[in-house]
Order: C-alpha cells, then sequence, then structure tokens
C-alpha cells in the first residue's frame, strides 16, 4: 500500500467512526454568520479588552488549514480561501459529539466553529471553539500540506487544488472578474447595451479563423461554434441598437500557445456613428479606468517592466511599424515580389495566401509585433486581411482599422465598419477565392447579413477584446493557461 493509498485509508476509517457515532460527516446545511475573511473585515479594530466587555459569539465555516495540539488546547486554522481564522478549542470542555469530530479531524476537512471572539496574548483574532460540527470530511490528503501545488500540469488539471493552495491563484481570477464586472459598468454607463448572440451559427463568420462544427439533431443541420459574434451584433446596428456589447465566448480550431487557447472570452461592442478613432480613445479610457480602479495605477507590471497607460497611446500604420522595426526600406515594402523576398531573406514561413495585403502581415508579424512592448496602435491594415472594415478614403489599399498591442501581444481589434452592401459582397466573393487558393481560415459568403445591410446599417466602429490576454497583462501571467479556470488539455492515459 502507498503512502497516498494508507492516508486514504486512514480518512475513512475516521469517516466511519463518525457515522457509527451517529454523525453526518456531510450535513446538508451550516447556518453561519461569517466566514473567516468576514470575520477580520468586521472585528479588524476590536481590542481584546472590548471583547470581553461586550463578547462576540459566531459561527463560522472553514477548510482546516492547520491543527496545532499543546496537551489539552489546540489550535487549528480554519480557511475561506482568502484568509485565516485561528481556532482555540479546549478539548477537555468539549461535549461528546465535538469531541468526536475533533478526535477525527484531519487537514482539509470543512469545519463548522461555534464560540466567542478573543485576541491571544499575542493578539491574534481568535475564536473559541466550543462546538465543533463537521461540515465535509475530506478523504484525500491536500496538496503538500498548504505549501504549494507546485506542478504545473497538475494546477491546471486540478485547479481546485491549485486554488486552495496557491492564494496567488486565487487572485489571478479575482482581477479576472473584476475586469468583467469594470467592462460592464464602464459601458453600460455610456448607455450601451449588453446582449447575447448566437453560439452555434449556420455560417462561421465575423473573424478569419478555422471553426468547430457541430450537428444538431432535431434540425438535422450542420453547425459551426461560432468564431466571433461580430455579424450578428451588426445586424443589431440595423435594427436600431445602436450601442450594444456581448462578452462571448469564441472557439477556434487553431493551435494551442502560451497566447492562444481554442476557446476563450472577449468584449465585442458596436457604436453607431462611430468611426475607429473614436474606438481608440474608448479603449485608452477603458484600460486606464480598470488599471487605476483595479490595480491602483494606471500602470501594468509585465514581466519586471512597468508599462505606463497614459493616453494618447502611439499610433503607428502597418508599413511604418514594419520598416521600423525591421530596419526596411519602406519602398521596398510596396509590391509582392519585395515583400516575399524579404520574408525568404529572414527565414519566416510565408502565408497559404500570397498577395500583398497578407504578405504584408507576415512580415509585420516576424519584424514588429515582439518590440510592441508598450500600448500602441497598429493603424491602417491592407483590405485583403480585412474583409470587413471600411476602405481609407485616401489610400484604398488600406482599411480604417486598429490592433493595439501590449506586452509583445495583440489585445484588440477594431475598425470602421463596412456598410456598403455592394463593396461587402465583393469582399466575401474575394474570400471565397482566398479558401479556393488553400486558405481554410477565410471567410464564408454569408447571403443573409448582406440582406441586413441592404437594409441600410448606420456607420459604426466596432471593437474586439481579448479577455484573456487582458486578465494575463493585468496579472503578470506569462501562460494564457494560467488565466483560464479549466483550459482544454489532452486527456490523461
Amino acid at each position: 500500500m502507498s503512502e497516498l493509498d494508507d492516508q486514504i485509508a486512514h480518512r475513512k476509517a475516521k469517516l466511519a467512526t463518525l457515522r457509527e457515532a451517529g454523525i453526518d460527516p456531510f450535513p446538508r446545511l451550516f447556518e453561519h454568520d461569517l466566514e473567516p475573511a468576514g470575520v477580520h473585515r468586521r472585528f479588524v479594530d476590536k481590542t481584546a479588552e472590548e471583547l470581553v466587555e461586550e463578547p462576540v459569539s459566531l459561527r463560522v465555516p472553514g477548510r482546516v488549514q492547520a491543527i496545532r495540539e499543546h496537551g489539552k488546547t489546540v489550535f487549528a486554522d480554519i480557511s475561506d480561501g482568502s484568509a485565516k481564522l485561528q481556532v482555540l478549542i479546549r478539548s477537555h470542555k468539549l461535549e461528546e459529539d465535538s469531541a468526536r469530530v475533533l478526535a477525527n479531524l484531519d487537514l482539509g476537512d470543512y469545519l463548522g466553529v461555534s464560540g466567542d471572539l478573543m485576541r491571544t496574548r499575542t493578539g491574534e483574532l481568535t475564536l473559541t471553539g466550543e462546538k465543533l460540527e463537521m461540515l465535509a470530511k475530506a478523504l484525500r490528503p491536500m496538496p503538500e500540506k498548504y505549501h504549494g501545488l507546485a506542478d504545473t500540469e497538475a494546477r491546471y488539471r486540478q485547479r481546485y487544488l491549485d486554488l486552495i493552495s496557491n492564494p496567488e491563484s486565487r487572485r489571478v481570477f479575482e482581477v479576472r472578474a473584476a475586469l468583467l464586472r469594470g467592462m460592464r459598468a464602464h459601458l453600460d454607463g455610456r448607455d450601451f447595451l449588453e446582449v447575447e448572440t448566437p453560439m452555434m451559427q449556420p455560417l462561421a463568420g465575423g473573424a478569419t479563423a478555422r471553426p468547430f462544427t457541430t450537428h444538431h439533431n432535431a434540425l438535422d443541420l450542420d453547425l459551426y461554434l461560432r468564431v466571433a459574434p461580430e455579424l450578428f451584433l451588426k445586424r443589431l446596428l440595423v435594427g436600431g441598437l445602436h450601442k450594444v456589447y456581448e462578452i462571448n465566448r469564441n472557439f477556434r480550431n487553431e493551435g494551442i500557445s502560451t497566447q492562444h487557447n481554442p476557446e476563450f472570452t472577449m468584449l465585442e461592442l458596436y457604436w453607431a456613428y462611430a468611426d475607429y478613432r473614436d474606438i481608440m480613445a474608448l479603449v485608452e479610457e477603458l484600460f486606464i479606468t480598470l488599471a487605476t480602479s483595479i490595480l491602483g495605477e494606471p500602470v501594468l507590471n509585465w514581466k519586471g517592466e512597468r508599462l505606463e497607460l497614459a493616453a494618447p497611446w502611439p499610433r503607428l500604420t502597418m508599413l511604418d511599424a514594419t520598416a521600423k522595426y525591421g530596419e526596411i526600406d519602406p519602398a521596398k515594402l510596396q509590391d509582392v515580389a519585395d515583400l516575399t523576398a524579404e520574408l525568404e531573406r529572414r527565414g519566416a514561413e510565408l502565408p497559404r495566401v500570397r498577395d500583398w495585403g497578407h504578405l504584408l502581415l507576415a512580415l509585420f508579424e516576424e519584424v514588429a509585433e515582439p518590440h510592441l512592448n508598450a500600448p500602441t496602435f497598429i493603424i491602417d491594415h491592407p483590405v485583403e486581411i480585412s474583409p470587413l472594415a471600411k476602405q481609407k478614403a485616401d489610400d484604398p489599399r488600406m482599411t480604417e482599422r486598429f490592433e493595439l498591442y501590449i506586452g509583445g501581444m495583440e489585445l484588440a481589434n477594431a475598425f470602421s465598419e463596412l456598410n456598403d452592401p455592394e463593396v461587402q459582397a465583393d469582399r466575401f466573393r474575394g474570400q471565397l477565392a482566398a479558401r479556393e487558393l488553400g486558405d481554410d481560415e477565410a471567410q464564408r459568403y454569408d447571403e443573409d447579413y448582406i440582406l441586413a445591410l441592404e437594409h441600410g446599417m448606420p456607420p459604426a466602429g466596432g471593437l474586439g477584446i481579448g479577455i484573456d490576454r487582458m486578465t494575463m497583462l493585468f496579472t503578470d501571467r506569462a501562460s494564457i493557461r494560467d488565466v483560464i479556470l479549466f483550459p482544454l488539455l489532452r486527456p490523461q492515459a
């Protein structure tokens, strides 16, 4: 028998002992006053003398983190995950059921404690354990006795153990929740309406990506998990909902990396009568507001560097950024032959579709993207890679589009929305041609969306922000798996 098997056997024996004594080790309810963190918040200023003069009786639940025996006195720490509370138990004064619970107590058990609040001679806020109730018997030991779950893959596969043993992991997901709350508050305060759009769609559109497929049995219909909600949200602009947003889950059947997960979360919004310059100002304001409220200042600490968020952020065209960081003569970025030669000279992978726009994007990603650490808007993207964006009036090769880069990662994508149905139809046909050339991420022709545009969509700016990558930045986490509670992993044998 292994050491783990031995520990499990001992815990199961204690479970049986409790049951034989008529004690339910998994009760349905524990009426309580506060959890440990709440006790500290409410009574942090109470002195020992005040707690004696005006006794405070509480019922507090928590997971047992530590047990320290000193003769007939036992100290235990119970935790709610964010704070621990010391419990002082005088074992010889316990009633029979409480004494049995104490005798069969293990680290990791959930315990309900009833007693009076006090401070020890060292000033520690402590609850006297006058009555003990088993709330859930843990049949397996906790990881490394709360010194931390160190194995990275185990942290992802058993996130519950990671949250128990690594307080910094809990903080990551508290920040993530705060980001979502803050986004909603920011947009709601500016009269945006939160909506929901289909996650199963007859056509995968709104982004250049390979979709997941599924099948609807009742309708006998093949469907796609959405790669983006864009085309449905813009239908709402046609319908007169002129400021809408969705915090949405998207699914892209692509590679996995430290910055990519097949299932991810985005904020996507559309704002009628605005353009991509208005969206840039909104993004600056949103990031500064969130950083100030969550982190205390408009600064991100990323890989040992302070990234200042003070506006305005630099704006570089894709052409200028490629020339600057690649140390390339801008004249050598103007045609397919020169771009192909430059990519080959650097040993970079050529894109599947080798028109001017796709080649420029490939070279930009090769030479410029890693240098974009401070917040930077990369503006003016080629038409070939921006099928849903409006062309620039002074340069028909380019669109009114930007991507936001921070920490060397793309955080947001936005543009002035294309609302001319005839031009959009031509763009879709161009996407179909790209698919025939081998680009299986190119978009399909969405006839119903063209029909919607023919009814008239107002000029608008649109935006998508990756919540997972944003959380990485706000918590200084290098891997996207650190900020997703249950990332997709290959099944274990």
